[in-house]
């Protein structure tokens, strides 16, 4: 599992007025807060740069830990709850007949990540397209 954490940044725009922009981290990604649809006090869900399937989205902890062992059982317990709770109506939403849950450890992964990421063209999907999405995504949860 990668390093996540969330984090706020302040952007400072061309008339000098203030404008909080936040943002959660996934590794070494930020992720905008507009892409992310659903939140708990210890996770958030977000949707995908580029996803395999229509609805493929990612459950993650705010803390930033290493490795899934290091969660704590409420960390745990809470993210499982998410994943739960998000993916019986993205399930109906995009009208799939199964699930599959992923968890990403470790470096390891993220080789093999990187090999077959390597066989298929991805295409990142714009900012606009993700929040879109996630704006869809978070009517569900209202």
């Amino acid at each position: 599992m990668s390093q996540f954490s969330s984090s706020f940044f302040i952007t400072v725009t061309n008339k000098m007025a203030m404008e909080i922009e936040s943002f959660y981290t996934f590794g070494p990604h930020k992720i905008s807060s507009k892409d992310v649809f659903y939140t708990t006090h210890l996770s958030f869900a977000f949707v995908n740069l580029r996803p395999v399937l229509p609805g493929h989205v990612l459950v993650c902890p705010l803390r930033e830990v290493k490795r899934f062992a290091d969660l704590t059982t409420d960390e745990t317990n809470d993210l499982w709850t998410a994943a739960h709770k998000i993916s019986g109506p993205l399930q109906s939403y995009h009208k799939a007949p199964s699930l599959t849950f992923t968890i990403q450890i470790d470096d390891s992964d993220k080789k093999l990540k990187q090999k077959v990421d390597s066989d298929i063209e991805w295409k990142d999907r714009s900012p606009e397209d993700r929040a879109q999405e996630a704006e869809e995504y978070r009517k569900f949860f209202l």
